[in-house]
């Protein structure tokens, strides 16, 4: 054999012997007339070291981020109107998904902890109570384009009605100054009625001091004068009973008091109830958090969204005016009680409408 013969040359040339180990390896069975060749023995060749996944994740993210901006200029140089939705769309996703995540986050620390809703921090609460409003908007979206090719008609009309279907994660920085300005434009119409209201329910209260007072609160408002705490505070024992309390309020004054705090009117009399009833409960408990917390400990923007959740124009109102008027609800909504809360609800009304700064 080829084989014998190269290993007996080396043995005749003075070598030493070598094993034909690393290639195959001779095994000798009983019984059997020729070897069997085994499986050869382990090769110490030296592996090349692996690839360091991460190193090529982060270089194929920096790559991408480097195409995403050459193709952010390319679009905002030849296609600026699209530009401006483009990036609104994306910035609002992200912002969507951080949400998302967060809301997570919280609802496992609840979980974990046992908590309930009005026992966690303001900031929290305030996320969760945002988020549930934005996911049921979305939800809406959801349903709507379910049916086939129903998606490239809900582009469309999102496109076209950005404030009735999109949430504000995909307004423009324009588009949130105006719609908030059309969201208080409309509740600001039902104030009147609101109003009228109250003043319809004067005769029904029992107490002839407390019917006195309400006149006077009732004609100072009208007159475009603003009323105080203690002027409010001496009429919370009406709103906990009949003619004021939410259970019985009138078919009309429970309309005007949703469109007063951006709930929808257009549904049944029980559930405009409930809906009021569960939006007062989760606003008292945003002001008992906000009480522990500190206005001071909230940024520009905070102080002008809760001012605005609680009937205010803050828009265009400066950050002073606002934190001294949200001082002004907090000591009221937590000098009430749990069945009282129905002032809040018309408090909406009666500490915004002649408020100084805002506009008329």
């Amino acid at each position: 054999m080829a084989l014998s013969r190269v290993y007996w040359r080396r043995v005749s040339l003075g070598g030493a012997a070598v094993p034909l180990g690393p290639l195959f390896s001779l095994r000798l069975h009983p019984g059997r007339r020729s070897p069997a060749w085994g499986p050869p023995r382990p090769s110490r060749l030296h592996l090349s070291p692996k690839l360091d996944v991460k190193s090529i994740v982060s270089s194929l993210v920096a790559k991408t981020k480097v195409v995403n901006e050459k193709y952010n200029r390319f679009l905002e140089h030849r296609f600026p109107r699209f530009f401006v939705v483009y990036s609104a769309f994306t910035k609002g996703f992200r912002m969507l998904l951080a949400d998302a995540k967060k809301t997570r986050r919280i609802k496992a620390f609840m979980s974990q902890k046992k908590l309930m809703f009005h026992q966690l921090s303001y900031r929290d609460m305030e996320h969760l109570r945002q988020f549930r409003r934005d996911v049921a908007k979305c939800l809406f979206l959801g349903i709507i384009s379910i049916p086939p090719f129903a998606n490239y008609l809900v582009f469309l009309l999102m496109y076209l009605y950005p404030r009735q279907l999109l949430i504000h994660h995909f307004w423009t920085s324009k588009q949130q100054l105006e719609f908030l300005d059309i969201y208080h434009a409309r509740r600001k119409q039902s104030h009147q009625e609101i109003l009228n209201c109250l003043e319809k329910a004067i005769p029904l209260i029992s107490n002839t001091a407390l019917q006195r007072h309400f006149t006077q609160l009732c004609t100072k408002v009208q007159n475009g004068a603003q009323p105080g705490i203690n002027d409010l505070l001496l009429l919370k024992k009406c709103f906990s009973v009949y003619p004021l309390d939410i259970a019985h309020l009138s078919v009309p004054h429970i309309k005007a008091l949703s469109r007063a705090v951006l709930l929808t009117p257009h549904l049944p009399s029980v559930l405009l109830r409930y809906r009021l009833n569960k939006h007062t409960t989760v606003l008292h408990h945003l002001d008992k958090a906000l009480k522990r917390l500190g206005t001071g400990q909230l940024t520009a923007q905070e102080v002008k969204s809760a001012c605005y959740l609680r009937g205010l124009d803050s828009t265009h109102l400066a950050e002073d005016w606002c934190r001294i008027w949200l001082e002004e609800w907090l000591q009221l909504s937590c000098s009430l009680k749990n069945a009282e809360t129905s002032l809040l609800l018309h408090a909406v009304v009666l500490l915004s409408t002649n408020y100084s700064g805002t506009r008329h």
